[in-house]
């Protein structure tokens, strides 16, 4: 499998981002990094080339709902990296309320961000991937995707669209050089606003983020992450039945 040497990741100022931007630093990859807060992109930069100087890490202030922005970012930090490889889409937000109770302007930001600019970072990587006859487009969806999680009513169905959307895309390039991964996390620390509410089974950042990158290096066209238990956990979630479905899914 060919090494992806140069590596684009969005919402890589924090959270599960920042800690693929470390691991793969660490393998001695290059890196574009973006997201909203260019100073946390600043430190982590300064950071990673303390740890790693034979790297080259470049960043880009970039808000993903800025779809024209989106295209130029990726454009530009490509020509800085001499091409990217592989594009992690991973901006996302998850703070949804229960439909119909007032919370319309923040489940219609989660359809937009997750879903939406999800869609316009395909479309930037997609097309620096047909140009240069192959790349790796990695989605980060969500174990929450594979049913309709009572908590995470608009996070669930955005991230069941954007893994229908990869799985589209993996479809139309399966007779191709260009690879697709859907990563499904399960409850992470930073992941799902899980660190006001106490899930089943939740890990670390640093476990979490450590089978992101073992999947991601894989190039696996599947993946609930950790494995255990998320992957038996992802087979059973579709069969389960609503009133445990939704035990699961409370706040």
């Amino acid at each position: 499998m060919t090494e992806r040497a140069n590596i684009l990741i969005t919402g890589a100022s924090s959270g599960l981002g920042a800690g693929m931007a470390r691991e793969f630093a660490a393998r001695g990859r290059n890196l574009a990094l973006c997201a909203r807060r260019v100073e946390n992109l600043e430190r982590l930069r300064t950071e990673l080339l303390d740890a790693h100087p034979e790297i080259t890490v470049a960043i880009a202030r970039l808000d993903v709902n800025d779809h024209d922005d989106v295209f130029a970012v990726f454009e530009r930090l490509s020509r800085q990296l001499g091409g990217v490889h592989r594009v992690i889409v991973n901006a996302g937000i998850s703070h949804g309320r229960p439909v119909g109770t007032g919370g319309f302007a923040a489940n219609r930001a989660i359809a937009e961000t997750n879903f939406v600019a999800a869609l316009a970072q395909c479309e930037a990587a997609m097309e620096i991937f047909r140009g240069r006859g192959d790349g790796h487009l990695v989605v980060v969806s969500s174990i929450a995707a594979l049913r309709g999680m009572p908590g995470f009513q608009a996070y669930s169905a955005s991230k069941a669209a954007v893994a229908t959307l990869a799985e589209a895309i993996r479809a139309d390039t399966l007779a191709t050089p260009i690879n697709v991964t859907t990563l499904y996390p399960g409850f992470i620390e930073s992941e799902l606003g899980v660190a006001d509410h106490k899930p089943p089974f939740r890990v670390s950042t640093e476990k979490g983020v450590r089978a992101m990158v073992h999947a991601i290096e894989a190039e696996r066209a599947r993946a609930a992450v950790p494995p255990w238990p998320w992957a038996p956990i992802g087979f059973a979630l579709p069969r389960l039945p609503l009133r445990l479905l939704a035990k699961l899914g409370q706040r």
